[in-house]
């Protein structure tokens, strides 16, 4: 099934963690988490001029930032999203020009195939939604998918197209814009994890590393699927679940598509190299933790959404995250030192069904070999919609987290609303419906869309 000399894209997290020569002993902001929201927003801070640190326990995109589809669209989202993913795209447009390197990024539609008529008219209201938006979605029917998704044995009733919809390279995109940001003054730090955070009258006063405080007054965890623990130590709860996802790439082949396409069965996008990034559509994998137990509530209704979907285990999770700290001293190892990368094999079942919907999809790329495989950890919100937040019990702590597996599309215009948020800078991106509070003020959770 895979190739172990061929690791195009775990190379970015399996190469060995190296500790920063140095740390400096003050900054203006420190960021926790080298994902792509975290480098985006220290990328904005500094084109603003701002002192900004980012420090990572692991490697820059070592985890799901480096590990997802690589898709960049707006078409499925939930509208609270919109505003912030339209101007991501406007960024992903120029972001070759800004960082002055190619991150894969090519717009070519985004296809959500559907089976029957009936299907078909359930994207109505999508397309209604994005007229509001000015966004350029539209049904297309049988005849004309066929001239965008070629070769394939299935015979769709039409799709939902969003041809302004794009792709880019994971494994390159968020190392490319951490780049960019140390050109513009800031310090990323790999290998240097953070444990925690010191206070003053209640304000933050520094961030505590494995390699000493670093003065600030001002501090963002986007540190994903650790973010829920982490705020946790301080005693801020943040609702937060984790989903693993299986993906894997083939050898290069001939083109039977153009963009991403997603089907019940498979979703597929070209990728740069010439090959395609193919994942299960159908599968979310949730280890079943104490997390899921203590947020079961809330995330009831995303869970009766998913219900068919999702496939439930209990394992070595369940006791890891039951024999974790809740609270360490900040003078001791972390958790975040323990385990500086979360690394979950790929799952062999929904790998054999990635590689049995792909030939049924498309005969053609039967005898096309998958050469690389793994699996990412994303980190869900309870209505799959970002958490991001100014927390008032700690004035000058800020979180960014619960991209719901939409993080990397999405992930440079949030770097730019977060940055904004943090300098006091007005981006035109409207953040209250993102806050935290939304999960405990009695507001209804009801996901638009899913993970």
């Amino acid at each position: 099934m895979t190739n172990g000399s061929e690791t195009a894209v775990a190379s970015t997290w399996e190469k060995p963690v190296e500790r920063p020569a140095s740390i400096p002993d003050r900054a203006d902001v420190v960021v926790i988490g080298g994902g792509i929201v975290g480098v985006s927003t220290a990328w904005f801070l500094a084109r603003q001029g701002v002192d900004v640190v980012l420090c990572e326990k692991g490697h820059i995109a070592g985890e799901q930032s480096g590990r997802n589809w690589g898709w960049v669209r707006v078409q499925g989202r939930d509208t609270r999203e919109i505003p912030m993913m339209l101007e991501s795209l406007r960024i992903w447009e120029s972001l070759k020009d800004e960082t002055g390197e190619d991150v894969g990024f090519t717009r070519g539609g985004c296809f959500f195939t559907a089976n029957s008529n009936k299907e078909l008219q359930s994207f109505e209201d999508w397309v209604d939604i994005a007229r509001d938006f000015e966004i350029d979605t539209r049904l297309i029917n049988a005849t004309e998918l066929r001239q965008h998704v070629r070769g394939s044995a299935i015979d769709w009733a039409g799709a939902l197209v969003t041809p302004s919809d794009g792709r880019a390279e994971p494994h390159k995109a968020t190392p490319a814009i951490a780049r960019a940001a140390e050109q513009c003054g800031a310090t990323v730090l790999s290998g240097c994890a953070v444990r925690g955070i010191e206070t003053s009258g209640g304000s933050v006063s520094a961030v505590v590393t494995e390699y000493g405080a670093i003065r600030t007054s001002t501090v963002l965890c986007a540190a994903g699927a650790w973010t829920s623990m982490f705020c946790r130590s301080l005693g801020i709860n943040v609702p937060q679940l984790r989903v693993r996802g299986t993906v894997a790439r083939t050898a290069p082949c001939e083109s039977v598509l153009d963009g991403n396409v997603f089907d019940e069965r498979l979703g597929i996008r070209r990728r740069e190299d010439g090959g395609y990034t193919v994942a299960h559509g159908s599968v979310l994998e949730h280890p079943v933790t104490p997390s899921s137990f203590r947020y079961f509530v809330k995330f009831l209704p995303a869970l009766m959404q998913e219900f068919k979907i999702v496939r439930l285990s209990f394992g070595r999770d369940f006791i890891d995250e039951w024999q974790a700290p809740r609270k360490w001293e900040l003078d001791q190892p972390s958790p975040f030192e323990q385990t500086r990368i979360l690394n979950p094999p790929a799952t062999p079942s929904v790998l054999k069904g990635i590689r049995n919907n792909l030939d049924t999809l498309f005969p053609q790329l039967a005898n096309t070999p998958i050469v690389e495989s793994w699996a990412g950890t994303i980190e869900s919100s309870p209505d799959a919609v970002p958490i991001i937040d100014s927390i008032d019990r700690i004035r000058g702590f800020h979180i960014a987290t619960g991209f719901s597996g939409h993080g990397f599309g999405i992930g440079p215009g949030a770097g730019k609303a977060i940055a904004g948020m943090l300098s006091g800078t007005d981006t035109g991106i409207d953040l209250f419906p993102l806050r935290l509070n939304r999960f405990y003020d009695g507001s209804p959770i009801r996901p638009q869309s899913a993970i």
